[in-house]
Formats: structure tokens, sequence, C-alpha cells
């Protein structure tokens, strides 16, 4: 039975560092498909899901048993599609109802100015520049999903629309999941700005 519904409705997460660009991917994506998008981020403020706060980041602390959970009730409910924008999605959806996870990445610089022109203070943007250089979601995902069901894509310099044409010939066969796309690390190092890079997330910890 669990095999049947795996095959009549997919589950689709989408990833990365925050200010890739997941969530206007993901309503675009959602709408192709004539998918529910669920935006974990606004389901675990709407509804609580919470253990508490992160004084330091300003962040709240996600209790992901109980927005698993939730989130587990809201799939099963939906005859449709479902396309889980977050973060953390791979943590809190488990991996065998899992159809696909799409992986936003994004060049280091235009990152950087995506974060400040948020108004994230400089801890959160060093934080975050760090994962995306040292592939933190990318890794995440392959570590909860297996490499053969994670798709990479680079969003840089690219618009929303173009993303999810990729993401949609992946979904129809029509191309492969790859990973492997960007090296952040070895970009920077090539321009000479790797150690001036982590000198700088450095001064700010």
């Amino acid at each position: 039975m669990e095999k049947e519904v795996k095959e009549s409705r997919r589950v689709i997460l989408v990833t990365g560092t925050p200010g890739v660009g997941k969530t206007v991917f993901s309503r675009l994506l959602a709408s192709r498909l004539g998918a529910v998008h669920m935006d974990l981020g606004r389901l675990v403020e709407r509804e609580n899901l919470v253990s508490g706060r992160d004084g330091a980041r300003g962040t709240l602390v996600v209790d992901e048993g109980r927005a698993s959970r939730r989130l587990g009730e809201i799939i099963a409910g939906s005859g449709r599609d479902v396309v889980v924008d977050g973060h953390y999605a791979v943590d809190v959806v488990p991996a065998e109802k899992v159809s696909l996870v799409f992986v936003l990445r994004r060049d280091p610089d235009e990152l950087k100015s995506i974060l400040e022109d948020r108004g994230f203070g400089e801890v959160k943007v060093s934080e975050n520049l760090a994962a995306e250089i040292l592939d933190v979601c990318l890794w995440e995902a392959v570590r909860a999903c297996g490499a053969g069901s994670v798709c990479e894509i680079d969003a840089s310099g690219r618009e929303p629309g173009e993303l999810v044409e990729e993401a949609i010939s992946v979904l129809e066969g029509r191309a492969g999941c790859r990973v492997g796309v960007v090296d952040w690390l070895g970009k920077l190092d090539s321009e000479g700005r790797l150690d001036e890079f982590f000198k700088a997330l450095g001064s700010s910890n």
C-alpha cells in the first residue's frame, strides 16, 4: 500500500541555504505541477511547532518531531503532489516518503548581497555563507535521502522560471539529477580569495 501511495503522489523537497530562492522557486514549481506548496517556516510559525528560541541568532528552534508529524498529516491528507520548501526539510520528512530533493545553490557573492539586503546581522550572514561554501544543505540532503534522489541546481544569475524549467525536465525524465554542480571553495581559491573570505567568517564569531 505504501508503494502505491508513493507512486501516485509525489513529495518533492526544496532545500538550500537561506537566500538562495527556495520559496519563489517552490511556489512556481507547485503551480506548474498543480501541487500543494508547503512553506515549512510559515507552518512552524503559524502552528507554533517550536521548542524554544535561539537568543544569539534571533531565530526559533524547530521542534522537529512535532513538525514532522504535522507535515505527515498534511501529506497524507493531500490527493496531490506536495512541494515542501525549507532548509531543514530533509530533517522532518522521512526519506521513504521523498520522491526527489532539489537543492538550490547560489554564488557566495550574490548570496551575501541578498542576505545583507534582507537585514541579516553579521553573524547570520557569515554562518549562512559558510554553510553555502561548505555544501552543508547539499550533503545533508544526500545523507538523508541518498545521492540518487538529490538534484543540485545552480541559481546564480538565473531567473526562477528558468530554474523551474530545469526541475520540470528532471521530473519528466528528460534530464537526470546531478550532484557536484558547483564548487564554491574551488572558485574562491582560484580567485585568491579563500583565505580572506574565511578570515572574515572567523572575525564574526
